[in-house]
C-alpha cells in the first residue's frame, strides 16, 4: 500500500442501471468518461443495490449496513439521525476520525434536510438556488407525465449537475494537508427524463432495442410492478407501447452521456493533482431502473434492470487496470472499500472488496436482499443471489421465483417447479439469515413468514391536484 493514504472520490448517479456503459458491452450508448473509470481500475459485473429503492439504499451507503439492519426497507420519510447509535458513525465522519476532510456535492436524500451526516462541506441544491437564483427542476412534475420525455430549459453548461460539478471540482482541486473524501452524488438519469440540449437528441429510438418481456404471469408476479404502473400511469393499456418505450430509453441514455460530461470533469481534476494515482474511486448507482422491461417501470424489483448496479472501483497505485470481475458485491461494501483504504478497516455489513481484488480475502458467497412499500398490505420481497441462481420471495401470498442467470440472463424462464431442492435451500438460507438478523416479523421458528395475498392499490401519482373543471386552473 502507498506510504501516503489515499484521497477516496465517490461518483454516484440516481436510477442507472448495470447495462449503460459502452465498454462493459453497450454499444448502443456514449460513456467516454465512463469507460475511463473501466480503463483505470476493477469493473464488478455482479454488482448489486440489495435494497433498491432510493432512501434504504442510500442508508446502506452511509452506514455499511442492510436493510434488515437499518430498518429501512422503503421510502419512508423518517427521521434518520438514530442510524448512527444502531449502525456506528456515517461514512463520512467515520472517515473525519480517520483524518480526511470530507465534502458532499449533490444528493443525500435523508430526513430531517438539516440531519448532520458527518461532512465538513455540504452543497446541495438550495446551495444552486442560493448561486444561481434557478430552480433544480425546470421539467414538468405531473403525475401522469413524470416518465416520459421532457424539456429540459437550463443550458447545460448552467444547470444544476454543472454547478454540482464545478463546486467538486474546486474541492477536489483544494490544496491542502488532509487527503479528501468526497461523495459526488447526480440525481439523473431518475425521472424526469428531460436532458438539456442536445443531449435530447443524440440517440435515434429507432436504433435501441426493444423492452424485454417474459410471460406476464412471471414479469408481474411481484404485485408491486403493476402497481407501480398504475401508481406512474405507465401501463400497456395507458399507451406505453414499444416505440414509447424506444423513445423513452433515448432520453434515459442522453440523461448518462450528459452526466458522463461532468464525470470527465471530475476524473480531470483528480487526474490534475500530484496524488491523482493515489486517489480512490468508486463509481455506482443507488438502484437501477427497469425503463419498460418486465412490463415495468422504477425500481423496488429484484429484476436485474432494478437490482444489478455500476460499480467501478480504480487506484492506479495500488490497483489492477482495465480488469473485469464477477464476485458478487453490493452497495453494503463501500463503507469497507473507503475505511480500508483509509488505513483502518471496519466492514460492518460489507466484504473486504479490496482484499478480494489484491487476493487476500474470500468474495463474498452470496448475496440478501430486501425491500417493501410503506403503508400498503404485507408486500416484504427478498432476494438471494448464489452462484447462477436467483430466489425472490414474496412474502404477499408466499409466492417464490428462481432464475438460473448463466442460461436465462434476462429471467424469462421461471424455473422453481424445475429445481424444488435448490428453492428449499435458498428458502432456508434466508430464513436463517433473517432469524440471525432478528427480523421476526418476517421469519417465524426458522420459517419465512407468508400472508394470504392481497391486491395492492398505490394510488395515481399526481404532483398537484387535477381541478374538477379544467377553467379553474386559471384562476
Amino acid at each position: 500500500m502507498s506510504a501516503a493514504r489515499p484521497n477516496v472520490l465517490f461518483v454516484m448517479t440516481d436510477q442507472q442501471r448495470s447495462d449503460t456503459i459502452r465498454a462493459l458491452g453497450n454499444s448502443r450508448i456514449y460513456t467516454p468518461n465512463i469507460d475511463r473509470l473501466v480503463e483505470r481500475g476493477v469493473s464488478f459485473t455482479n454488482a448489486y443495490s440489495p435494497d433498491p429503492i432510493c432512501i434504504p439504499a442510500r442508508h446502506t451507503i452511509r452506514t455499511g449496513c442492510e436493510a434488515i439492519s437499518t430498518g429501512y426497507l422503503g421510502n419512508e420519510k423518517r427521521d434518520a439521525r438514530h442510524l448512527e447509535e444502531t449502525c456506528g458513525p456515517f461514512l463520512a465522519r467515520a472517515m473525519r476520525e480517520r483524518g480526511y476532510r470530507t465534502f458532499l456535492v449533490g444528493k443525500y436524500h435523508a430526513h430531517p434536510r438539516e440531519i448532520d451526516l458527518g461532512y465538513d462541506t455540504r452543497l446541495s441544491f438550495e446551495a444552486f438556488f442560493d448561486d444561481t437564483g434557478h430552480e433544480v427542476k425546470t421539467t414538468a412534475r405531473q403525475g401522469a407525465m413524470v416518465h416520459l420525455p421532457q424539456q429540459n430549459n437550463l443550458p447545460p453548461e448552467s444547470n444544476y449537475e454543472a454547478w454540482m460539478t464545478d463546486r467538486a471540482v474546486e474541492l477536489i482541486e483544494d490544496d491542502t494537508d488532509e487527503p479528501f473524501f468526497g461523495l459526488v452524488s447526480y440525481e439523473p438519469p431518475h425521472p424526469p427524463f428531460g436532458a438539456t440540449p442536445p443531449f435530447d437528441r443524440m440517440y435515434d429510438p429507432e436504433r435501441l432495442q426493444n423492452p424485454v418481456e417474459g410471460a406476464i404471469e412471471t414479469d408481474h408476479m411481484d404485485e408491486k410492478i403493476p402497481a407501480q404502473n398504475h401508481h406512474f400511469w405507465t401501463t400497456r393499456e395507458g399507451g406505453i407501447d414499444d416505440t414509447t418505450v424506444r423513445v423513452i430509453k433515448a432520453h434515459y441514455y442522453g440523461m448518462i452521456s450528459e452526466v458522463d460530461q461532468h464525470i470527465g470533469r471530475l476524473l480531470d481534476a483528480v487526474e490534475s493533482r500530484p496524488d491523482g494515482d493515489n486517489t480512490l474511486i468508486c463509481f455506482f448507482s443507488d438502484h437501477g431502473e427497469l425503463l419498460g422491461d418486465h412490463r415495468g417501470w422504477e425500481k423496488s424489483s429484484f429484476f436485474e434492470q432494478s437490482c444489478r448496479v455500476p460499480f467501478l472501483v480504480s487506484w492506479p497505485s495500488e490497483l489492477p487496470k482495465d480488469e473485469r470481475r464477477d464476485d458478487l458485491v453490493a452497495l453494503t461494501d463501500l463503507f469497507g472499500i473507503a475505511t480500508t483504504a483509509a488505513g483502518d478497516p471496519e466492514l460492518r455489513d460489507g466484504t473486504d472488496v479490496l482484499g478480494t481484488i489484491r487476493g487476500d480475502a474470500e468474495p463474498r458467497a452470496r448475496l440478501f436482499g430486501y425491500h417493501r412499500t410503506p403503508r400498503l398490505p404485507p408486500n416484504f420481497t427478498a432476494m438471494v443471489r448464489e452462484g447462477s441462481w436467483k430466489y425472490v420471495f414474496m412474502r404477499n401470498g408466499g409466492r417464490e421465483q428462481l432464475f438460473d442467470l448463466d442460461t436465462d440472463p434476462n429471467e424469462l424462464d421461471e424455473c422453481s417447479e424445475d429445481y424444488p431442492e435448490r428453492v428449499a435451500d435458498l428458502r432456508t438460507k434466508l430464513a436463517t439469515k433473517l432469524t440471525d438478523a432478528g427480523a421476526t416479523e418476517f421469519v417465524e421458528n426458522e420459517r419465512l413468514c407468508r400472508a394470504p395475498y392481497q391486491e395492492i392499490d398505490m394510488g395515481r401519482l399526481v404532483r398537484e391536484p387535477y381541478p374538477d373543471h379544467p377553467a379553474d386552473v386559471l384562476d
